[in-house]
C-alpha cells in the first residue's frame, strides 16, 4: 500500500517541476492532483498495449493516482494497472491505487448471454443485480478478491462501492442504505484484515442531485452508516475516506447544488466533503474528452494552461476540497498534455467563486 515515506519522497522528486498545490494530502501522505482513469477504450490488446506505455509515463513523470475497477473494460483496465505499476520504475508504495466493485465483471470481452454469464458466475446473487449492479457483501468481496488478483496486488489503497444509487430503482432509499451500511461492514472487515486501506463511494449522480431526485443519497447518511459499520465489527474508526463523482465545466452540480446537511446548514457536496474531511476524486474532469473543444469563453479567461484540456483539469483541480481531478490516459500521446496541466496554478478560493457569480 502507499506509505507516507514514499509519497512523500515521491512528492520531493517532482514537485518542483510543478505549480503550488499540485501534491495533497491524503491520509497521511501526499498525492498528485491530476490522477489517471483507466474507463475509457475498446476491450482489445492493442488499447492495452497503449494504456500500459500511458500509465508507465504518468507515474515516471509525476501522477501518483490510478482509478480503475473491476468492470472497466471487463477487467482489462485493472490488469494493465497490475502491469504499469510493476514495470514503471517507481516505488509500489508511493502509488494510490484505487478500484471499484458493483457492477457485473465480464471476462475480457462481452459474452453473447450476459444474463447467462451472471447466472453462472454468480449464482447467489444473480436475484440481487439491478442493471448489472450488485453491492451484496458477498459479490463485493469476491469483486475485490477478483481486482487484488487482476492487479496482482496484496492491497488496494482506496475501494469504492460503484454506483450505488443504481439500487434506487429497485429498493426504497433507506433499504439502500441499510445495503450500503452492511457492504461497508464488509469492507470494515477487510480493511482489518489488511486487504484495503481505505473505502469509499463512487457515484454518477447521487451526491450531486437535489434531495428530492430519484437518483439522490446524502452524503452525511452515508458517512453515518459507515460509522456504524465500523462500530459494529470492533473496528475504532471507519477507514471511509472518499467520494468520486464527476465535476466539470458543464457538470459543476457538486459545487452548486446544496443538497447535504452539515453544520452550517444545507451545503453542496463538496463543502460537506470538505468540512467532514473527506476526500474527493472527480470523474469526468474532461467529459471523456469533449471539452478538448474548448470551455466557454468566460471561463476560460480565468484558468490557467495552454490548452483546452489543461484548463478543463485545473478548473477541476480548483473545487473546493478535491484532492485529485481523474483524467483518462489510455494513450500516451495524451500524457504529457494532462501531466502539465499541473504545472499551472489551480484558482484560489475567490477567483473559483468568482466563476460562478
Amino acid at each position: 500500500m502507499a506509505t507516507r515515506e514514499a509519497t512523500w519522497a515521491y512528492r520531493n522528486e517532482f514537485h518542483e517541476q510543478f505549480a503550488r498545490t499540485y501534491f495533497r494530502r491524503f491520509a497521511d501522505g501526499l498525492v498528485s492532483s491530476v490522477g489517471a482513469g483507466t474507463y475509457l477504450g475498446d476491450p482489445t490488446d492493442a488499447a492495452d498495449d497503449r494504456y500500459h506505455a500511458a500509465l508507465v509515463e504518468a507515474f515516471e513523470s509525476g501522477v501518483n493516482v490510478v482509478d480503475t475497477a473491476v468492470n472497466y473494460r471487463h477487467q482489462r483496465s485493472e490488469r494493465v494497472v497490475g502491469r504499469a505499476v510493476a514495470d514503471a520504475d517507481v516505488d509500489r508504495e508511493a502509488l494510490l491505487v484505487a478500484t471499484k466493485g458493483g457492477f457485473v465483471p465480464f471476462d475480457g470481452a462481452r459474452p453473447d448471454d450476459p444474463a447467462a454469464y451472471v447466472r453462472e458466475q454468480f449464482p447467489e446473487h444473480a436475484d440481487a443485480f439491478v442493471r448489472g449492479n450488485c453491492i451484496d457483501p458477498g459479490f463485493l468481496g469476491r469483486s475485490l478478491d477478483r481486482s487484488l488478483d487482476n492487479l496482482g496486488l496484496d492491497a488496494v489503497d482506496l475501494y469504492y462501492v460503484h454506483n450505488p444509487e443504481t439500487q434506487l430503482e429497485a429498493h426504497d432509499r433507506e433499504t439502500v442504505y441499510g445495503m450500503l451500511e452492511t457492504a461497508f461492514e464488509r469492507l470494515e472487515r477487510r480493511a482489518a484484515a489488511g486487504d484495503l486501506r481505505h473505502y469509499g463511494v463512487a457515484s454518477w449522480e447521487s451526491f450531486r442531485v437535489p434531495e428530492g431526485h430519484e437518483s439522490y443519497l446524502s452524503l452525511p447518511e452515508v458517512v453515518r452508516r459507515a460509522r456504524a459499520a465500523a462500530e459494529s465489527v470492533g473496528n475504532a474508526a471507519t477507514s471511509f475516506r472518499a467520494v468520486q463523482l464527476p465535476f466539470n465545466v458543464r457538470m459543476a452540480d457538486a459545487f452548486t447544488v446544496a443538497a447535504h446537511e452539515g453544520a452550517e446548514g444545507t451545503q453542496s457536496v463538496l463543502s460537506f466533503a470538505r468540512e467532514a474531511g473527506i476526500d474527493v476524486f472527480t470523474s469526468a474532469s474532461i467529459l471523456q474528452g469533449d471539452l478538448a473543444a474548448g470551455l466557454p469563453d468566460e471561463v476560460a479567461a480565468e484558468l490557467a494552461g495552454d490548452t483546452p484540456v489543461q484548463r478543463a483539469i485545473n478548473f477541476a483541480r480548483s473545487g473546493p476540497g478535491v484532492t485529485s481531478a481523474l483524467v483518462g490516459m489510455g494513450s500516451p500521446e495524451h500524457v504529457g498534455e494532462n501531466v502539465a496541466a499541473g504545472t499551472h496554478p489551480p484558482l484560489g478560493a475567490d477567483a473559483f467563486d468568482a466563476v460562478f457569480e
